[in-house]
């Protein structure tokens, strides 16, 4: 019996019988191949602690989710993340491998991003960046993180789990996709600084230049982008010369084929150009007359005004300045100013501003009728270009009389004037700072008045914006310091604004509107209208101000009393021999500090009383009255008196008959020099 069961079985006639299977154990369950079409099912399966059951889910989640941002919504609320996520730890290397498949494709939607960070998976990431891992594992990885990287939190959580050095790691890559997807999160991450800082100590800069020989456009330019963020940081910019940047920089300017990213590469020889170290290294490189032959050359628009926007950064610089005009960069910024291009008139007209810090660049941009152009651009129809073209003259008129007469010539008081008017608040600031430059000169200024300057300031001098007030004061400043534009304002109704402003809570308008003040308080007749607007008591507080006075309140509270001798005297109680009284002077009385000293309109206003005489001088009467004064004064009652011609406060002439009392306006007439006390 023993030898049937372990040999041939053979039936009772002898013949041998084909052996039947040995029957599974009663616990062992038996294959079930399954088919479905239901995601559902899928995500269970994702449960299983079968190796095969898991891969061949995530292979079917991998291409279910490729097809569409639809299908990524949908694993995502059938709950597919979660378990995806707890995978891509799995001790097998194919689940590890399948489940970062599935979660880097899915990624991409934006609610799936927002679940995966908040499941904290990041450090678990990272780990997987080791160089023993399977290739897909870091690009799907690196890809996870490119995306997760775009958020402030998430370059933090990278940041702290060392998740910089293996980044760095893989630029090295025989993979295209792993260093593609490495330089992007790279990139992201240096968007802040402690991130920027790392990338030299972890010497981060070769594998970077490095890629700028790939044959990946896209690698190049993350690669390219990530140098400009890094070039930001002053130790980064030193090891960037050492590992010979620039070098490599000009090298890649060079290649024609490169020519796309020629404006990327320009962009982070501008970070660097600002120090006169990278400027003089440049230079012998042959790289600054590079730089300039794309200022000249018809390229790009792109190119060329990142071309001059790193002119503009090199020019920060007063030995960087001096470089560029022994090469005769302004003709070269000129040349663009014609270009028909916003962003090239733009970048040009900065450019113009930052060489303007040098004396002799001044100068030549006038000899090669740069200052013509700039002011054809105040008629641009862009904001921008007329803000920028403002600013450019604003540069080139400071203490620069022969500049300011220049913009005379090419008829630009004009249209600055317009800017005031209608300008963004950067162009009226530039215009108003022009302007002032220009009103040094008589000719210049009687021009800008002509055209109607002191009306287009009224609007600047409401504004709220603090160097709109600014810029407004200091030209009203510049352009009343003759009569005439004392005159002017006055009559457009500028002094009561002025006025106002002398109460900002703002020290530089205050101290402007001080100076303001003072220079149109040379003419008794806006003296004598600001102080009925209330300018004398508002300058006396904030004379008596520890906090709030400066150099010009108390000079414009002296020349508001100098052009004001009734209320000088009033106040104070004495004259000097240099204050000459004129017609309308009066003697109102002893008046306190803080207190409104009256106008003479006010006085004849009162009603009779027992207060003494108001005393008041016509230095230059009629002549009749003079003959008639004495037979007047005794035909007439003693409660009666004739008013001969008066100054009124505005300045104009007074011919009344009042009846009045001892504390009415008596008027005598002046042939003598008064010794005042």
């Amino acid at each position: 019996n023993k030898c049937i069961k372990t040999q041939c079985l053979y039936d009772r006639m002898g013949k041998k019988i084909k052996k039947e299977a040995e029957p599974q154990p009663n616990h062992a369950f038996e294959l079930l191949p399954i088919e479905t079409k239901s995601a559902a099912t899928v995500i269970l399966m994702l449960q299983s602690p079968e190796e095969e059951v898991l891969v061949k889910a995530l292979e079917a989640i991998y291409r279910f989710a490729e097809k569409g941002d639809e299908n990524k919504s949908s694993l995502m609320a059938l709950g597919a993340v979660e378990p995806l996520t707890c995978l891509i730890t799995h001790e097998s290397k194919i689940v590890c491998r399948n489940a970062f498949m599935a979660l880097g494709v899915m990624v991409s939607d934006n609610d799936v991003k927002r679940l995966i960070k908040r499941l904290n998976i990041i450090p678990s990431i990272i780990t997987k960046l080791a160089p023993e891992e399977d290739v897909v594992i870091h690009e799907f990885a690196t890809l996870l993180l490119a995306h997760l990287s775009v958020d402030m939190t998430c370059k933090v959580q990278i940041f702290h789990n060392d998740g910089l050095e293996p980044l760095f790691h893989l630029l090295s890559s025989p993979d295209p996709d792993v260093k593609k997807n490495s330089v992007e999160c790279i990139y992201n991450l240096v968007q802040e600084f402690s991130s920027r800082v790392a990338v030299h100590k972890l010497n981060g800069l070769p594998p970077l230049l490095e890629l700028l020989s790939s044959e990946f456009p896209i690698i190049q330019q993350f690669a390219l982008r990530t140098l400009e963020s890094i070039s930001k940081d002053r130790d980064s910019r030193t090891a960037f010369r050492e590992q010979h940047g620039f070098a490599r920089l000009l090298e890649f300017l060079t290649n024609k084929e490169f020519s796309d990213l020629h404006e990327e590469a320009l962009k982070v020889i501008s970070n660097c150009m600002e120090e006169t170290e990278s400027m003089q290294l440049i230079q012998e490189n042959g790289g600054l007359e590079k730089l300039l032959q794309f200022l000249i050359t018809p390229t790009a628009h792109d190119i060329q005004a990142t071309a001059v926007k790193a002119i503009s950064r090199a020019a920060q610089s007063s030995e960087n300045r001096k470089i560029l005009h022994e090469q005769n960069v302004e003709k070269a910024i000129i040349e663009l100013l014609a270009v028909e291009n916003d962003s090239i008139r733009t970048a040009a007209c900065q450019a113009v501003s930052a060489m303007s810090k040098n004396l002799s660049s001044r100068d030549t941009f006038r000899q090669f009728d740069g200052i013509r152009l700039l002011v054809q651009l105040l008629n641009s129809e862009g904001n921008e270009v007329k803000g920028v073209a403002a600013e450019a003259l604003s540069s080139l008129t400071h203490r620069n009389q022969l500049n300011a007469y220049a913009v005379y010539e090419a008829e630009g008081d004009k249209l600055l004037v317009q800017l005031l008017q209608n300008g963004s608040p950067p162009a009226v600031v530039h215009a108003a700072a022009v302007l002032n430059n220009m009103a040094s000169q008589e000719v210049l200024r009687s021009s800008i008045i002509s055209h109607g300057a002191m009306q287009a300031l009224l609007k600047p001098l409401h504004s709220t914006d603090k160097p709109t007030l600014t810029s407004a004061t200091q030209a009203v400043a510049a352009l009343t310091c003759d009569a005439e534009g004392r005159t002017e304002f006055k009559n457009v109704g500028g002094l009561p604004q002025l006025v106002n402003l002398l109460t900002s809570k703002d020290a530089d308008i205050r101290r402007n509107a001080c100076w303001a003040v003072s220079v149109c308080a040379n003419d008794e007749p806006a003296a004598t209208e600001m102080c009925r607007l209330g300018a004398l008591e508002i300058l006396q507080e904030i004379n008596c101000s520890m906090s709030r006075k400066n150099t010009f309140s108390g000079v414009a509270l002296q020349k508001l009393l100098d052009s004001n001798l009734s209320v000088k005297y009033s106040l104070t109680g004495r004259l000097f021999p240099t204050d000459i009284t004129t017609d309308g002077f009066y003697d109102p009385g002893q008046t306190k500090d803080g207190q409104r000293v009256p106008d003479l309109e006010d006085i004849a206003k009162q009603v009779i009383n027992q207060r003494r005489a108001i005393i008041a001088v016509n230095g230059n009467p009629p002549a009749e009255i003079i003959a008639d004064s004495q037979e007047k004064v005794q035909q007439e009652s003693p409660t009666e008196t004739h008013i001969s011609s008066v100054m009124s406060s505005k300045g104009s002439v007074r011919k009344t008959r009042d009846r009045v009392s001892c504390g009415a306006i008596y008027s005598v007439v002046v042939k003598v020099i008064m010794k005042l006390r």
